[in-house]
């Protein structure tokens, strides 16, 4: 048997020349070993009685895990997902809407006004019930189909299988291979892929992973990025195409968080966090038949419930808040007008609108809230709607309502497009920052995660506004 040190070019050089021993000597040295008994193994070893299932399995992983066919396959299984939930939460969303708003509303507004003090009756009702009730109708859909499709890929065992093509990338960017693994997690819940960093060993390579997570969408964005595609870009298409055009719309942002990640990692890993890209083992669990009734569980108790109550409690106030700057006046205006007046000329540089900004105040707490307080802000300060129902109070529902409103408020296909790119480059949640700190130590990186992606979402929706306006 040949010695690793023999066969590693870089290792006898080292022994040879009597070189300083390299950063990543270990590791080299460790991945020779394994090199070498992989070879004696495969020369002597007789393997008899293969099951035709453990057959099946390594013909199919030669598909999954090939760099030229796992990525396709990668990327038309996520493509697939968004359809999915995208043309399948549209009927179910419009049917709550119109139950929490055309049926229930009225009925609530009606018995607190004959009850309580008008301004009291506004607060709660007008307020934090109609923000709550629009959290429940974007959310509760899209969220039913989302979280059973990926869990039903991490039952089969095919997640660990993106892991593994997506290590090569981390590795060659400089940060840690399980990176692949804690953005997974980020896609359902930011402060979740925080906490999965916990198990890259490295520090530095464990902070390039919090730092960067927040590029990976989680479940509080993607009904902001499905309602827009489909409102604003969907609409654009043939009816036919209205969800295809809508899940590549989607699909596109994730890609580009995706590679925002990637070059973040790749400047942090050269500037301020140096080093040596650290290597470890992924074994690969076969594949298995989920138990549905498992996935269901753990798909619409542990996560959609569980999201969709955090968005409740955080809607409730935030409602409250929306109804009282809109409500309360400073001169001979609201003090929402007053802010979002401020903030509009910065904001329709950037392809925005100051409803949006301050919308994304509001929603500092939790992502969820971002469509429910432009919609409310939106018709609260335009005084959309009137008839039966109240200035300000938005009755209408589904896509078309939404765009309509919208539409009304000066609303074009570049600020659906700006407002998706700022939905994914901006800061994190409080509940997210607060994990960071948690777990960093430091509120030089918590500042540094809050503010790296809010620049870099300024400036690319800058840099759309101005390419969009002069092609115009």
């Amino acid at each position: 048997m040949r010695l690793p040190v023999e066969t590693d070019p870089l290792l006898r050089e080292a022994r040879d020349l009597r070189w300083q021993l390299p950063r990543n000597f270990n590791d080299r040295l460790t991945e020779a070993i394994y090199a070498e008994s992989a070879r004696i193994a495969e020369r002597t070893v007789t393997r008899q009685g293969t099951s035709r299932r453990l057959a099946f399995q390594r013909r199919v992983d030669r598909v999954l895990t090939n760099p030229w066919t796992g990525f396709p396959v990668m990327g038309l299984l996520f493509a697939i997902v968004l359809w999915l939930t995208i043309a399948g939460a549209n009927v179910p969303s419009a049917m709550i809407a119109d139950v929490l708003l055309d049926k229930i509303y009225p009925v609530l507004r009606a018995a607190a006004l004959g009850t309580l003090p008008a301004w009291l009756a506004g607060l709660l009702v007008d307020g934090m019930y109609l923000a709550t009730a629009w959290v429940i109708s974007v959310m509760l859909p899209p969220m039913m189909i989302f979280f059973p499709a990926f869990t039903l890929l991490e039952d089969l065992g095919y997640l660990p299988r993106v892991a593994f093509n997506l290590d090569r990338l981390f590795q060659k960017v400089g940060a840690h291979g399980k990176q692949a693994l804690t953005m997974a997690m980020g896609y359902g819940c930011n402060a979740a892929g925080v906490i999965a960093a916990r198990v890259i060993d490295s520090p530095r390579e464990r902070l390039i992973a919090i730092v960067t997570n927040n590029f990976a969408l989680c479940n509080g964005r993607w009904p902001t990025q499905i309602l827009i595609a489909t409102i604003f870009l969907g609409a654009m298409a043939p009816a036919s195409l209205t969800g295809v055009v809508a899940a590549g719309a989607v699909f596109a942002v994730a890609l580009l968080g995706f590679g925002l990640s990637l070059l973040c990692s790749w400047v942090l890993s050269r500037t301020l966090l140096r080093g040596e890209a650290s290597t470890f083992s992924l074994e690969l669990p076969p594949y298995r038949p989920p138990n549905v009734l498992r996935t269901l569980y753990t798909s619409l108790i542990d996560r959609t419930l569980f999201v969709l109550w955090r968005a409740v409690v955080f809607a409730l106030p935030a409602g409250a808040v929306i109804w009282l700057v809109s409500n309360l006046h400073a001169g001979d205006h609201t003090l929402a007008y007053w802010a979002v007046s401020g903030m509009n000329p910065f904001a329709v540089l950037i392809g925005l609108n100051g409803i949006i900004l301050l919308a994304y105040i509001i929603a500092i707490p939790a992502n969820e809230i971002v469509v429910p307080s432009v919609l409310m802000l939106t018709v609260l300060l335009t005084g959309q709607a009137g008839g039966e129902h109240a200035a300000g109070v938005m009755f209408e529902t589904g896509d078309e309502g939404v765009r309509s409103l919208l539409t009304g408020a000066g609303w074009t296909a570049l600020t659906g497009v700006c407002l998706m790119i700022f939905s994914l480059c901006h800061n994190p949640c409080s509940t997210t920052l607060y994990t960071i700190y948690k777990e960093t130590r430091s509120f030089k990186w918590t500042v540094v995660s809050a503010l790296m992606p809010t620049v870099i979402g300024v400036v690319l929706c800058a840099l759309i506004a101005l390419v969009w306006r002069t092609l115009a």
